[in-house]
C-alpha cells in the first residue's frame, strides 16, 4: 500500500537498527544469499527491494501516482463522532476451524488482507475519517495495483488465503479481518478490533506497495510506542517486533527477495507511528509490505502465483517460529 490514505502517512526518520534483520538472517545468510541469487536472475535489480504498503515516505511517491486515487478528505470530523467506533457494514469475519492437532493447536492468528476489491465503489464511506488515538485517518483506501492492473486487493487476499491453509496445517484457528465478503472496509480501527477481539497470538495485515519504478523489495512495519487516546502499544512493542523479525528473515529465505530499497536503511523493519491498525492493537502485530506494484520487476513476482505461494510460506515460517518461540 504505498500511497497516502488512511494509514499510510511518511514514516518518522528512525535510527537504522542493530537488531533487526542483522540478527534475524545471521543464520540464513548463505540462504538468502542463494536466494537473491536467484532473484536476481529471474529479474531483480540492484539495490535493494521495497514494497507499497504502510512504509513509503511521500517523497518516494512523488514520481508516480497510484493506481487507483484514494481522494481523502482533509476536514476534520465532528466533535460528536470522537469516540463513534467505525461502522460494521457487514458480518464478522469468518473463522476457521480448530485443527485436530499440530504444533500450533490452541493458538489464534488473524490475517488481515489490505484494502478491499469494493472500496472504489464506496468513496463516500472509506474516506469517512476515524479516531486511531493519535489522529484521524480516513477508513481505508482504494489501495494500489500493477501498471497492468494487477490490484493490491487482490493479491492481498490470494496471498491471506494462502496464508490461512498453510497455518492451519499447523493446528491454528485463523480469522480474516475481510474475505472480499463485505461492502467496503473494514475500517482501519476496525481492523485493529477484530485481532483485539478474537484474543489473536499474532496479527499480520498484508499489503504491496505502489512507490515508484525502481523502488524494490519488501518490509515489514512495527509498531512505535505509542499512548495517546484509546491507543497504547507499549504493551506489544517487545512482541510485534520479535514478530516482525521473525517473519523478514524467513521472507528473505524463503522468497529470494531482498529488503526495500528505498525505506528501512536495508534491514527490511519500519517502525511506525502513524498507522490506526498498529494503534490501536492490543496484541502483537505487524504489516508486510511485499513487494512495489509499480516496479516492472517487483510487480512480475507480485502476479506470479507460484512467487505468491513462497510469499505466504515465508510469512507462515515467521508467524510459526514466533509462535513456537
Amino acid at each position: 500500500m504505498s500511497y497516502v490514505g488512511p494509514d499510510f502517512d511518511p514514516p518518522q526518520p528512525r535510527r537504522p537498527r542493530r537488531r533487526p534483520l542483522t540478527v534475524a538472517v545471521a543464520a540464513l545468510v548463505p540462504g538468502a544469499l542463494l536466494g537473491w541469487l536467484v532473484y536476481e536472475a529471474v529479474g531483480g535489480s540492484g539495490g535493494g527491494s521495497e514494497s507499497d504498503a504502510v512504509g513509503t515516505p511521500t517523497s518516494s511517491l512523488s514520481s508516480s501516482a497510484p493506481a487507483s486515487p484514494t481522494a481523502a478528505s482533509t476536514s476534520a470530523p465532528k466533535s460528536t463522532d470522537d469516540d463513534k467506533p467505525s461502522p460494521a457494514p457487514t458480518p464478522t469475519p469468518s473463522t476457521s476451524a480448530p485443527a485436530a492437532s499440530g504444533p500450533l493447536k490452541g493458538k489464534v492468528v488473524v490475517i488481515d488482507p489490505g484494502h478491499n476489491p469494493s472500496n472504489f465503489q464506496h468513496t463516500a464511506e472509506i474516506n469517512k475519517k476515524v479516531n486511531i488515538g493519535t489522529n484521524w485517518k480516513e477508513c481505508d483506501t482504494t489501495g494500489t495495483s500493477t501498471n497492468s492492473g494487477y490490484t493490491e486487493a487482490k493479491f492481498t487476499l490470494d496471498v491471506a488465503h494462502r496464508l490461512r491453509t498453510l497455518l492451519e496445517q499447523q493446528g491454528a484457528t485463523v480469522k480474516l479481518t475481510q474475505d472480499g465478503d463485505r461492502t467496503y472496509g473494514p475500517c482501519v480501527d476496525e481492523r485493529a478490533r477484530i485481532g483485539n477481539k478474537a484474543g489473536a497470538d499474532a496479527v499480520v495485515s498484508i499489503h504491496a506497495d505502489g512507490a515508484g519504478a525502481g523502488q524494490r523489495g519488501f518490509h515489514v512495519i512495527l509498531p512505535g510506542s505509542v499512548h495517546a487516546g484509546a491507543a497504547d502499544t507499549r504493551p506489544i512493542v517487545a512482541s510485534s517486533a520479535d514478530l516482525g523479525e521473525r517473519i523478514a528473515g524467513n521472507f528473505v529465505r524463503v522468497t529470494g527477495s531482498a529488503p526495500s530499497n528505498y525505506v528501512g536503511d536495508g534491514t527490511g523493519l519500519v517502525t511506525r507511528k502513524d498507522l490506526g491498525g498498529l494503534n490501536l492493537s492490543t496484541v502483537p502485530k505487524v504489516f508486510i509490505e511485499c513487494g512495489n506494484m509499480r516496479d516492472t520487476k517487483d510487480a512480475a513476482l507480485l502476479t506470479s502465483g507460484a512467487w505468491r505461494q513462497k510469499a505466504a510460506q515465508g510469512i507462515s515460517e515467521g508467524i510459526v517460529s514466533f509462535l513456537r518461540g
